[in-house]
């Protein structure tokens, strides 16, 4: 969240709660943040202490998939235009046919 962000929250809180109610709001947010936080800490240290080593295996996949879902089509164009090189056309080059295709 960006700062501009943050503010526009304050702001809506402010007038949603009023001034003397949102540093409890805000306090009993952060402790849930806080239990969230560790209650997934806890999650993760079980499934490594039960699957151990083959939890990394599992995570390679998933790192893959997050990579794929962060690219847009301008940025996987961009990416595959200019960092793969593809074989220079030449006049005496002919292009594929295929015959079944048509």
């Amino acid at each position: 969240m960006s700062i501009e962000h943050l503010l526009v929250l304050l702001v809506a809180g402010l007038f949603v709660l009023g001034p003397e109610r949102l540093p409890e709001a805000a306090r009993w947010l952060a402790q849930a943040v806080h239990k969230a936080r560790e209650f997934a800490s806890q999650g993760q240290e079980q499934l490594r202490s039960e699957l151990g080593p083959e939890l990394d295996e599992l995570r390679k996949p998933l790192q893959d998939l997050a990579a794929l879902r962060g690219l847009d089509p301008r940025a996987a164009l961009t990416s595959y235009l200019l960092d793969s090189t593809p074989a220079p056309v030449t006049p005496t080059t002919r292009t594929p046919f295929d015959l079944e295709a048509t």
